[in-house]
């Protein structure tokens, strides 16, 4: 569960970022509406299922329900903020527990990598950047420390089981891409 926030105020555009960054963890549809443009989109969609890659405070929540459906128990510690004009950076900890499968894909929406859920608890460092357009985040960058969080999930140096366990999960991946589920 995300850390009770102060009110968001459009003004403050530290609070809207931060706030954005805790209502991945929890947040609706609606939550995501008071701190989304209509035009707010991430450049991490890229890696997303292809049904989370649109515009708009919808796209973000079928982002943030995609991460919820491969981790549990998620929350951020922030760090630190920064704004400079229209940008805002956040230095944060992602800590989380995988529990489901998570999926990559490709840009053309094919299945890249498939990893099996390991039960294990991750905390992870990453920089966040917005861009706000009337009081709203339109724009997001995201740099991870993906090695850390595989380390930490047990996905690197993977096992002979595991390796089959992700096999098979790809496999069955790409079959409901191609049937169109």
């Amino acid at each position: 569960m995300s850390t009770i926030n102060p009110p968001v105020l459009a003004s403050d555009p530290k609070s809207v970022a931060i706030h954005g960054i805790h209502l991945m963890v929890d947040g609706s549809v609606a939550d995501l509406a008071e701190v989304t443009h209509p035009d707010g989109f991430t450049h991490e969609r890229k890696a997303a299922p292809p049904w989370a890659r649109g515009n708009g405070p919808e796209a973000l929540y079928a982002l943030a329900s995609w991460l919820r459906d491969a981790f549990t128990d998620m929350s951020y510690d922030i760090h630190t903020a920064a704004v400079d004009d229209d940008l805002v950076t956040v230095y944060a900890t992602m800590h989380g527990r995988q529990v489901g499968p998570l999926v990559f894909y490709t840009e053309s929406g094919a299945v890249d990598n498939a990893f099996a859920p390991t039960g294990k608890t991750f905390a992870m460092t990453e920089s966040h950047w917005f861009r706000l357009r009337d009081g709203k985040i339109v724009e997001h960058w995201a740099n991870r420390d993906d090695l850390a969080m595989a380390r930490q999930l047990g996905w690197l140096p993977p096992s002979p089981r595991y390796l089959l366990r992700c096999a098979l999960l790809k496999r069955q991946a790409i079959r409901e891409v191609r049937s169109g589920r």
